[in-house]
């Protein structure tokens, strides 16, 4: 059996229950085509309307969503459909655009029959999902001049779909890139010749500022650079730098980036093993950066060097009041259940690689006396890191804080939003993540929080990205990540 995907000048979009939970904007966002949703939707939408979770919240917005389309069209029979274009339409930032601005011209359908069951024999129509490929079953008897499609985040119902020739797709707006090969990697490679030929036609100054040295150039091949873009060279005299400023005249300015692989300069003890490392460094370092993400696989040392540059900063330097620690609690196994005590006594089963790398950077609770060495690891938790769980993040305002956000990739969009806006002066956030290792459902490493956050903040001068490729947590470890 082959489906095509017949162009037409409108389509009929039948959605799925868990496109409307995973964004709560679903139905605006088809532009000039039709939404249908069938009656199942609106029963599982009303079963999973309690509660305090992120999927509860989208779906009491669905329902004031229709509520309010509804009220908008009192007087017009519903069975005629509710033109989407007068409740307007959401930009990027979900924010509701001018009805009078709207692309699109499409109208929202509700299922006001029942409708016969056209389900081969081995598919009851009982269950929810095969209802929903009932519905869009019969639409398309019933509607042949219309192209029917199908959207859902389910894949096993586009399989079924499929299986019975009914066109489906996922729900692609929330697609932050369509390669995630094309994600910024905040790092560029710079030309053999880059530094000679620069020297050679006199385009080079160069100057110091405190311990650091400058150098402003015009260069085209920077011209698509990004405010703290790090920039190498190899050979025999290697450069590392960081790009502080480019205007509108492409020319650029690149700071030297300070080298923590020697002792002399380390974090908490801590040195850089490679060029990544060491421009991570130098972003966790830098007061001017207000915003980090850090991409890498599992070892690349992504948590060790967020909490050492936390340290030196919080009790060294003090630029900030405490660190703040917060993961999505999003089990790989099976879950525990519930778990008794405080909010902290909760997440310290979560905050394992955050005890893991306590130990690294407080050696002395191994080599000391064993009382001694955890009563001085746990009194520095206590005075200065907090543990947090993200379910009371909303309302909350962090002055001074280092924030730091572990396991960023099981995070949806709006998720990463809300962390992020609780940022009040004085506040550096980090998100740490590896793409490839998402647990959520529904989520995929184009349409992660995480993903999100990296390509959006990247042409912004307070934010900076690395993403980390070698592993250095052990020989077995770069091993199993190479072979496993």
């Amino acid at each position: 059996m082959t489906i095509e995907k017949k162009e037409q000048k409108c389509r009929l979009f039948v959605l799925d229950t868990n496109v409307l939970m995973h964004d709560p904007t679903a139905i605006f966002r088809f532009q000039e085509h039709d939404v249908y949703l069938p009656m199942v939707v609106l029963e599982e939408l009303d079963a999973g309307k309690k509660g305090t979770s992120e999927v509860a919240r989208n779906v009491r917005q669905v329902t004031r969503f229709l509520a309010d389309l509804i009220h908008n069209h009192a007087g017009k029979p519903i069975d005629q459909g509710l033109p989407l274009s007068t409740f307007g339409s959401f930009d990027e930032n979900d924010e509701i655009q001018d009805p009078v601005d709207t692309p699109h011209n499409g109208q929202l359908f509700f299922q006001t029959q029942i409708l016969e069951d056209v389900l081969p024999d081995n598919l009851p129509g009982k269950k929810p999902d095969n209802n929903i490929l009932n519905v869009a079953l019969r639409l398309g008897e019933l509607y042949p001049d219309k192209n029917i499609t199908l959207v859902s985040k389910d894949i096993n119902l586009r399989v079924k779909a499929y299986a019975l020739g009914i066109y489906s797709e996922d729900y692609y707006n929330d697609k932050v890139l369509d390669d995630v090969n094309l994600l910024y990697s905040g790092t560029h490679g710079l030309e053999e010749n880059f530094w000679k030929r620069h020297t050679e036609d006199s385009s080079l100054t160069s100057w110091q500022e405190g311990e650091f040295s400058f150098y402003k150039l015009k260069e085209d091949a920077l011209a698509q650079a990004y405010p703290n873009q790090c920039i190498y060279s190899e050979g025999d005299q290697p450069f590392d730098g960081i790009i502080k400023n480019r205007d509108d005249e492409d020319v650029v300015t690149i700071q030297v980036a300070r080298d923590y692989h020697s002792h002399h300069h380390s974090v908490w003890g801590i040195t850089a093993r490679n060029r990544e490392q060491n421009f991570a460094l130098n972003l966790l370092m830098d007061p001017e950066v207000d915003f980090v993400t850090l991409l890498g696989v599992a070892g690349t040392g992504k948590t060790l060097m967020a909490l050492a540059a936390g340290l030196v900063q919080t009790l060294d330097a003090q630029l900030y009041r405490e660190i703040i620690v917060t993961r999505v609690t999003v089990p790989v196994g099976e879950d525990i259940g519930f778990l008794p005590g405080t909010e902290e006594e909760k997440m310290t089963p979560w905050m394992g690689a955050l005890m893991d790398n306590l130990e690294v950077l407080n050696p002395s609770g191994m080599n000391e006396s064993g009382d001694w060495g955890r009563s001085a690891t746990s009194d520095l938790i206590n005075t200065r890191i907090k543990i947090r769980s993200l379910n009371f993040m909303r309302g909350r305002t962090f002055l001074n804080r280092y924030l730091i956000i572990d396991e960023a990739q099981n995070l949806t969009p709006k998720q990463v939003k809300t962390l992020i806006t609780r940022a009040g002066p004085g506040t550096k956030i980090v998100c740490l993540g590896n793409i490839a290792q998402i647990d959520t459902p529904y989520l995929s490493e184009t349409t992660s929080g995480l993903t999100y956050v990296v390509d959006r903040f990247k042409q912004w001068s307070h934010s900076g990205h690395i993403t980390l490729k070698r592993g250095e947590r052990s020989r077995l470890a770069d091993f199993a990540t190479e072979v496993l």
